[in-house]
């Protein structure tokens, strides 16, 4: 039988709570009990004045950032517009029916003010990874490392050209005393220091709306200004540590502060996982060394078709030489400044041995392998990938750190940014992954009222 509602009841007058309307499963009501918020308080109390007029609630302008930043709404205008029908929002804020909301430009002129120089939401983002320490959800015996590209607020076509310095690497100093005693130890003058010194320089993309951010390429379709995002799990997802740098920064240059901040702030990992842009010496040393057990993929090969892989030239660490697939020596020539010794096979051998059109195309007819100083702890890296404890680490990645950036595009807005500034972005991430840490806190730590 058709039946029509009557619409008479919009005007009827109710007497409800609200706490009423806010389901008792909601996610605002566990991400209340996952945590006390007060603590704000004392991070904040320095920043306010004694005297003046009465300030918004640090507390709500915290909580209206975790509901942007929980329920992936593309901007804080999008928020306080939700916030005046979404009776759960108000109800995690305390507010009523009638309480105004404040301006969406509030948080703004708030974060200038009082928390653009602060270490604020890094604390809040401690502060919650800490409650998930003591509720003994952390599982960080194995660490998982990756990086995300967020897009800038930038246009791609608005840039200026830029001749820049590159960047000294934070180990440059120990490799550069590394290569002087292999060239000494191989009979070789150790380099001058202003031959390390030299200054080399780029030129880059600079971007004239966000010049924070840097030109990212991915392939001919993906050109763009973008920030990335460093980040480490455990193995349960949770982000145990974040840093954020213009997309133009190489991964590599990152995982060693990433992995300081985790040893800081959580403790020391048995094994870190990594992608293949993280399989470098410097990185492989410094995990060795500090005896963490690397787990990090197979690496294809780069060579040209049709010609020996490296692999096929077998060295010998005693005599320290090479040996070619005809059976000759390459050795020992030099330790070239960026850390690699090159070794050199015979041109005249070279000239009438029949396997020549498979080792190299050199006009002089010598073949060139070089390897790296720090070279033996890529190689321990390679046999440990086999090891049956290391590859079921490596294998647990795309169930961690990857699902972590699946999940903060797809449902928590970190596909791309409407701010601008590399210290705005870092706030950004922290309180993505706070309240990605906070939800997933929340859900694990919940107790349905109808089951207590």
């Amino acid at each position: 039988m058709l039946s029509k509602h009557n619409s008479i009841q919009r005007d009827q007058l109710e007497m409800v709570a609200l706490d009423q309307l806010v389901p008792e499963n909601h996610l605002v009501r566990k991400m209340e009990a996952a945590i006390d918020f007060s603590f704000i308080y004392d991070l904040v109390k320095d920043t306010y004045s004694e005297v003046g007029r009465p300030s918004i609630d640090p507390v709500i302008l915290i909580k209206l950032t975790f509901i942007q930043y929980t329920f992936g709404i593309r901007s804080m205008r999008q928020t306080i517009e939700e916030l005046k029908t979404n009776m759960a929002y108000r109800w995690f804020l305390g507010y009523g029916f009638y309480d105004k909301v404040p301006h969406f430009s509030t948080f703004g002129k708030n974060y200038e003010r009082r928390f653009k120089d602060t270490d604020l939401f890094e604390q809040i983002f401690y502060r919650i990874l800490k409650t998930a320490t003591e509720k003994k959800l952390i599982s960080a015996e194995h660490v998982f490392i990756d990086s995300t590209h967020v897009k800038a607020s930038a246009n791609k076509h608005k840039f200026a050209k830029k001749v820049v310095r590159k960047e000294t690497r934070a180990y440059q100093e120990q490799l550069q005393t590394e290569i002087n005693d292999d060239r000494e130890d191989h009979g070789k003058k150790p380099f001058p220091p202003d031959k390390f010194e030299k200054e080399e320089t780029k030129e880059i993309k600079e971007s004239t709306t966000d010049p924070e951010s840097g030109y990212y390429v991915k392939d001919e379709r993906t050109k763009q200004f973008a920030y990335s995002f460093h980040a480490a799990s455990d193995r349960n997802g949770f982000i145990l540590g974040n840093i954020v740098t213009p997309g133009n920064i190489h991964d590599s240059g990152i995982l060693e502060p990433l992995v300081e901040r985790v040893i800081d702030r959580v403790g020391k990992p048995e094994a870190v996982a990594a992608d293949a842009a993280y399989k470098t010496p410097a990185i492989t040393k410094y995990l060795i060394e500090h005896e963490i057990t690397p787990a990090l993929p197979y690496t294809r090969p780069r060579t040209k078709d049709g010609f020996f892989r490296k692999h096929e030239y077998v060295y010998d660490e005693h005599f320290d030489c090479y040996i070619c697939p005809a059976g000759k020596i390459l050795n020992y020539s030099t330790t070239t400044k960026e850390g690699y010794r090159e070794y050199k096979s015979l041109k005249q051998t070279c000239a009438t041995c029949s396997l020549l059109h498979q080792c190299t195309q050199s006009k002089n007819h010598q073949k060139v392998v070089t390897r790296h100083i720090w070279q033996e702890y890529v190689e321990e890296v390679e046999h440990l990938r086999h090891h049956k404890d290391v590859k079921p680490i490596y294998a647990k990645r795309k169930e961690t750190i990857e699902r972590v950036f699946a999940d903060a595009k797809e449902k928590h807005g970190m596909r791309w940014t409407t701010l601008r500034g590399l210290k705005k972005l870092s706030m950004q991430a922290m309180l993505t992954f706070a309240s990605m840490n906070l939800k997933k806190i929340a859900n694990w730590t919940w107790q349905d009222p109808k089951t207590v």
